[in-house]
Order: structure tokens, then C-alpha cells, then sequence
């Protein structure tokens, strides 16, 4: 068979068969000798293709970072040994394992040795909402048989729960001797000390309104001068107390001291025993001697005016923290402002309605004294003077501290956010006892008796207040909601 050469064409391997179908060479047409450039191209690109192409490096696959921890629901409690000191120090870890913040109930029980540790000055508060009970009991207008009874049965009670509360304190002075130093420089449970004397003058307040009730005129009288004894032995200590406090409060560590966007009416606690001694001045009085009355009323009048005074410059304080921040968390605190308006309202109508028989008994020369130098005073006159310019006084307090009252009730009544029990939860209870009592002097002056039903329904209210809490205040115990590592005053 013969072929031209013209019509010579190489022939293709498989491969490049394969390229020609795809169209990376294409044929010649019939004629041209084929060029050994287009073979040798196309033999390069068959090579290529046959040859695996090399795989890609394999990529590292970063794996994703871990989950944040998830947050919290709650903070971790620290207990350290009994007596161990060392936590107070900067950096200084705790000898036991922290407990995470689950239900207490669920918690590993403590011996009550161990829970003593967190007994603080606080559970005054309980004494010092008893005794103010007893009192609102014993002055309250509308009575029934038998209210003075339950009065000085609630009376007796709380001197029993006086007694327990102090030998807890000092057992735990004694047990955890590291305690005491803490309790007056740690600001959370200092201020708290304050209710050990507002106790005390609750308690004298009782102590002389049932031995009026329940005593002889003669023996009553006989109390006079212990009573007597013991305003001076209470003001002069109180007085100091107020100094020292507050001079420990000014200097105590930086990192420990309080701020003002926490800042609360418990503030004014340390000054609030001082001023008391103006109520306890106007009860006292009216068993005393003309001349010794008019001591105790003057001394009194002091003390009021103190505490008043150091209690509204705090108020300038606590309204700027209000509208800056918002309320505060704890709620019924912001009662303990209701108290120094109310127990001053009380205290100047009492200690004015005694003026008229202290000036009648007084000696001629020391009424002239008295009324300025004027020997021609009438005795009548002065004295009318002076209670009408007391009641004046009374009722510009008595429209602050209601205002007081409104406000701390619309507080609450709107949300508490912390509903936990705490023993700040007994400020429902003793600043509204002043409140009642103002309402109560206040409505025998002017003689009103609309105010009169009122502070008795303020009354009923606060006895049944008194009741709940302290039952809320015994199953926060068994519950281990207080009295309990990290729940109590000395934990902040």
C-alpha cells in the first residue's frame, strides 16, 4: 500500500488522542507535513497530565478556644479556723477550702461553735424592736383590760433576750479573741454597736413607764434616783461612744472604708444614743425634784439637739446618694431615717410639758434666772411660752419624719431586690416605734383625735410587723441564712 508523503501524519498516543479530543491541539490539514514542534508539545503536555499533581500540604486545623467559664449565680464563702487571724491580712489565703455559694441548707453543717463566730452586735437590733414594742404598749391612747400586761410580759421577754444576746457576745469575744478588735474597726458590724445602747435606753424607758403603771406612787418614787443615776451614767457614756465611734469610722483603712454610693441612713447609728437621751430626759423628769428635772431636761435638750443636727448633716448625704444611685438594695434600712426627726418631735413635747411644774417649783431666784433676768416673769406665761414653742417645733419634725416614712414605704412596697433575711430587716420596727410615739404626744397636745386612732393603728401594724419578723428572724437561724459563714455583718 502506498502513502505520500503529504499525507503523513504521526500518530498519536493515547494521550494525545485525549488532547485533541479537548482541543488543546488540533489537527493539521491535509497537505502541511506535520512540524515535530506541535509532536514534541504535545508529547511535554501528555507527560504533565499523566504525571499525579502533588498534593497540597494538609492544613492544621487550630482548634477553637475553650468556653468561657461560665458565670456564678453567686459569690464563694470563706471560713477559716477559730481564731485565725491570718485572713485579715493582705494576700493571706483561708486554712479551710472555700464554699461555693449553693443553698445553705445543702451546706456541710457547723457546730454551733463554730457558728458563734458570726454572732455580731447586730442582734440587738432584736432588744432593742422589743423593748420599743413594750413602749408603744404602755403609752398607746386606746386600751383595753390587760394591755398593760402583755406590755410587761413583752417587757420581761426581752430583758431575757438582753441577757442571751450579751452572754453570746461575750462568749464570742472570749472564744475568738480576734473578734473584738474587728467588731469596732470593721464599719459593717461597727455601726451595729450603736443598738447595744439603744437597748439600754429602751429598756430605762420601760423600766419607768411600768413601774408608773404597775408600782405605788411611793415606791415609784423611790426609783427616782436610780433613775436619776443612771441618765447621767447613760449620757456621759454615750456621749464618748458617739466621739470614739465615729473618730474609729474617720480612720479606719482605706481599702475598709464605707462609700458614698453605699451609703445608707445606718450611718447615723452611732449618734443615735446620745440623742435618745433627750426622750429618756422627758420621761425621766416627771418623777424627779424641780431642781434635778430641770438639769435632766437641759441636759437632754443638748443631746437632742446633737443628735439632730449630726443627723441632718447625713441626710444632705444620704438624699445626694439616693438621687445618684438609685435605692439601696437592703430596703428596710432606709426606715432608720424615720428615727431622729420622730424620737426629737417626742422628745421636746415631753420634756416641755414638764416645764410648767419644774418653773412652779423652782425658788423665786432661780425662775428670774430662768426667764432672763426679769423679776417680773409670770410663771404661767413662761411656761405656756415655752410648750407652744416646743409644739412648734414638734410639728415641723413630726411633717419630716412622716415624709421619711412615705418615702421608706414606697420603697419597699415597690420591690425589695434582696429578699433575704437579714437582722437590718428589725429597721421596720424601731425607728416607726419613734414615729408612733411622735404621733402619740402629738395628738395629746393638740388634742387631735384623728392622730390619735392613727399612732394607734400604727401601733397594731408594728406589733404585727414585730411578730412576723421575729419568726422570720428564728427560721433564718434554723436555715442557715444568718449566723452563718459569709451571710452577717462581720463578713462585709
Amino acid at each position: 500500500m502506498s502513502t505520500s508523503v503529504q499525507d503523513y501524519q504521526p500518530a498519536m498516543t493515547s494521550g494525545t488522542a485525549a488532547l485533541a479530543n479537548i482541543g488543546l491541539i488540533t489537527s493539521r490539514p491535509t497537505g502541511r507535513q506535520g512540524s515535530i514542534s506541535d509532536l514534541e508539545s504535545a508529547t511535554s503536555i501528555t507527560d504533565q497530565c499523566a504525571t499525579p499533581p502533588t498534593p497540597p500540604p494538609p492544613r492544621t486545623r487550630t482548634p477553637p478556644p475553650p468556653p468561657p467559664p461560665r458565670r456564678r449565680t453567686s459569690v464563694a464563702v470563706s471560713a477559716v479556723f477559730p481564731g485565725d487571724s491570718s485572713f485579715d491580712e493582705p494576700g493571706a489565703e483561708p486554712r479551710l477550702a472555700v464554699l461555693q455559694r449553693i443553698p445553705t441548707y445543702l451546706q456541710p453543717p457547723l457546730p454551733w461553735r463554730e457558728r458563734l463566730l458570726h454572732f455580731t452586735f447586730a442582734w440587738y437590733t432584736v432588744t432593742m424592736s422589743t423593748s420599743g414594742i413594750a413602749m408603744i404598749i404602755a403609752l398607746t391612747p386606746h386600751r383595753f383590760t390587760g394591755l398593760g400586761t402583755i406590755g410587761l410580759i413583752i417587757f420581761l421577754l426581752d430583758l431575757l433576750a438582753f441577757l442571751f444576746i450579751t452572754v453570746m457576745i461575750i462568749l464570742r469575744f472570749v472564744m475568738y479573741q480576734h473578734t473584738f478588735r474587728r467588731a469596732f474597726t470593721r464599719p459593717h458590724e461597727a455601726l451595729f454597736i450603736s443598738t447595744l445602747w439603744l437597748s439600754l435606753c429602751a429598756m430605762l424607758l420601760n423600766i419607768d413607764e411600768y413601774g408608773r403603771i404597775f408600782l405605788t406612787a411611793s415606791a415609784y418614787m423611790r426609783l427616782a434616783p436610780f433613775m436619776r443615776v443612771a441618765f447621767w451614767i447613760y449620757l456621759t457614756v454615750t456621749f464618748l461612744f458617739s466621739v470614739l465611734q465615729y473618730h474609729l469610722l474617720f480612720t479606719v483603712k482605706e481599702e475598709r472604708r464605707l462609700s458614698i454610693n453605699a451609703m445608707t441612713p445606718a450611718w447615723i447609728l452611732p449618734i443615735f444614743p446620745v440623742m435618745l437621751a433627750g426622750s429618756l430626759a422627758g420621761a425621766l423628769a416627771k418623777s424627779q425634784p424641780a431642781v434635778q428635772a430641770l438639769e435632766i431636761i437641759a441636759a437632754g435638750l443638748a443631746a437632742q439637739g446633737l443628735g439632730i443636727l449630726v443627723s441632718m448633716f447625713y441626710y444632705s448625704t444620704y438624699l445626694s446618694r439616693l438621687m445618684a444611685f438609685g435605692l439601696p438594695v437592703q430596703r428596710p434600712g432606709m426606715f432608720i431615717a424615720v428615727g431622729p426627726p420622730s424620737f426629737t418631735c417626742s422628745a421636746l413635747v415631753a420634756m416641755a410639758g414638764e416645764v410648767p411644774r419644774i418653773l412652779v417649783g423652782l425658788p423665786a431666784m432661780e425662775v428670774i434666772t430662768f426667764s432672763g433676768g426679769n423679776p417680773g416673769v409670770n410663771i404661767q406665761t413662761l411656761g405656756a411660752g415655752i410648750r407652744l414653742l416646743a409644739m412648734t417645733t414638734a410639728v415641723f419634725l413630726w411633717g419630716l419624719s412622716f415624709w421619711f416614712f412615705a418615702s421608706a414605704t414606697a420603697a419597699v412596697v415597690a420591690g425589695m431586690p434582696d429578699r433575704k433575711f437579714h437582722l437590718s430587716w428589725w429597721s421596720f420596727v424601731f425607728p416607726n416605734v419613734g414615729f408612733t410615739l411622735a404621733c402619740i404626744r402629738m395628738g395629746r397636745v393638740l388634742e387631735s383625735e384623728g392622730i390619735l386612732w392613727f399612732s394607734t393603728v400604727m401601733t397594731v401594724l408594728l406589733v404585727v410587723a414585730w411578730g412576723f419578723i421575729g419568726f422570720r428572724c428564728a427560721v433564718a437561724v434554723y436555715k442557715r441564712e444568718i449566723v452563718w459563714p459569709g451571710h452577717d455583718e462581720d463578713s462585709l
